[in-house]
Order: C-alpha cells, then sequence, then structure tokens
C-alpha cells in the first residue's frame, strides 16, 4: 500500500492500463487488495474504465 501511495503522489497515472489485468485498480480487485482499492478510488480511479 505504502508503494501505491507512494506512486500517486509522485504523479502516476491512477488511470494508466497495461500488463494482464488492465489497470491498478482492476488489478487490485482481482486480487482482493480491499485498502489499495480504496486507495485508488479516493485518488480518482475511473471505475468504468474497460481493459483486461
Amino acid at each position: 500500500m505504502e508503494l501505491v501511495k507512494y506512486l500517486l503522489q509522485a504523479g502516476a497515472d491512477v488511470n494508466a492500463q497495461g500488463g494482464f489485468y488492465g489497470t491498478a485498480l482492476q488489478a487490485a480487485a482481482y486480487e482482493g487488495k480491499i485498502g489499495i482499492v480504496k486507495c485508488l478510488l479516493q485518488a480518482g480511479a475511473d471505475v468504468n474504465t474497460q481493459g483486461g
């Protein structure tokens, strides 16, 4: 979770896509990482982004 917060503070695109899961939000949700999901949502992650 600290790494996610660090990357967001450093300007990482919360809705960037890539890899197997699509977005970080999709990956966190798939893996059941509720704390990271909440963090990404608070940072403005788009729940309607398609991909993955």
